[in-house]
């Protein structure tokens, strides 16, 4: 049997939840957990902890939530916890070469890619995006570059048309906790070495931003799909209608014609919307002030027939 290793875990987010649960439920010890200092949320703006921290005090565990790991005393303070093993996951933080030298055994990062494609901040959405057939985890060590450490081990899922960022999302957190202790088993028994990143494949997942989400309907339906697809939670694509915002949440390319941006049918099914080549059919969409809706239901009482919307 393995022994236990000391863990320290570094993530924030929602992504980085099952993986810290995996351990917690291991043989292993997390020791401390590292996350991002608490923010401002919801209409009050009162301080919110991360979803990893929330975790982690639910399990007695410390918490550590310095602005920075670049100063020594922040350093100490993690050398202290005497780690065999850092993982990190959704972070936020740069991990200078000082700190990914404390562990013994190193720093393991969990990405949501196959490493070399989609370094950086968002690949589950630029996946989707580039209208890639698959995705996946990759459990890496880390080095001082930016996703371009060696790489341990690779988990492969399709990306099925329609798939929303969220939806993926959450298959490649579950997915994640899986691979990593699987590979955490593989380090300790050296069944696993690390492969070198091709960096000449390399592709960058840069930062998702709120001006992508317009919707130009001269553009293909089926790379608009994507971009509803991909949008989905944030920033969510979005047209307009009457100089208002129209939020398109779910949306699929199907067949047809007209001109880029004129709504040619409604129905139950959806609102079939033309673009610069095929009819995006719209089947969950958001009006200012209001909540998602169904199409069923959005058409309760309005039309969009016939309408041109801008690009």
């Amino acid at each position: 049997m393995s022994e236990s290793l000391r863990i320290v875990y570094a993530g924030t987010p929602d992504f980085a939840v099952p993986a810290l649960q995996a351990l917690i439920d291991s043989p292993h010890e997390v020791v401390a957990v590292y996350t991002q200092p608490d923010r401002p949320a919801g209409r009050g703006r009162k301080l919110k902890a991360s979803p990893v921290k929330a975790v982690a005090l639910e399990h007695g565990i410390a918490v550590e939530q310095p602005p920075s790991l670049r100063d020594a005393a922040a350093q100490a303070r993690l050398a202290a916890y005497a780690p065999d093993l850092m993982v990190v996951a959704a972070y936020g933080l740069i991990l200078p070469q000082a700190v990914l030298d404390i562990p013994r055994l190193g720093c393991l990062n969990i990405h949501g890619s196959l490493l070399p494609r989609w370094r950086g901040a968002a690949p589950i959405q630029r996946a989707i995006l580039a209208g890639d057939a698959e995705t996946g985890i990759t459990i890496m060590q880390m080095d001082a570059g930016l996703d371009t450490g060696g790489m341990l081990l690779k988990r492969a899922v399709a990306i099925e048309p329609g798939m929303t960022a969220q939806a993926l999302h959450d298959t490649l957190a579950g997915l994640g906790a899986e691979a990593l202790l699987s590979a955490i088993a593989g380090l300790q028994d050296g069944s696993l070495k690390a492969e070198p990143q091709d960096d000449g494949q390399a592709t960058y997942a840069e930062k998702l931003s709120k001006d992508e989400a317009s919707i130009d309907w001269t553009r293909p339906a089926e790379a608009i799909a994507r971009q509803v697809c991909a949008f989905n939670p944030w920033p969510v694509a979005q047209t307009t209608r009457g100089g208002e915002p129209l939020r398109l949440w779910e949306a699929q390319a199907v067949p047809g014609e007209g001109p880029p941006g004129k709504v040619v049918a409604e129905g139950p099914e959806g609102i079939d919307i033309a673009c610069g080549e095929g009819l995006l059919r719209v089947t969950r969409l958001q009006l200012p002030g209001g909540r998602p809706l169904a199409v069923r239901d959005f058409l309760n009482g309005r039309s969009l027939a016939g309408e041109l919307l801008p690009s």
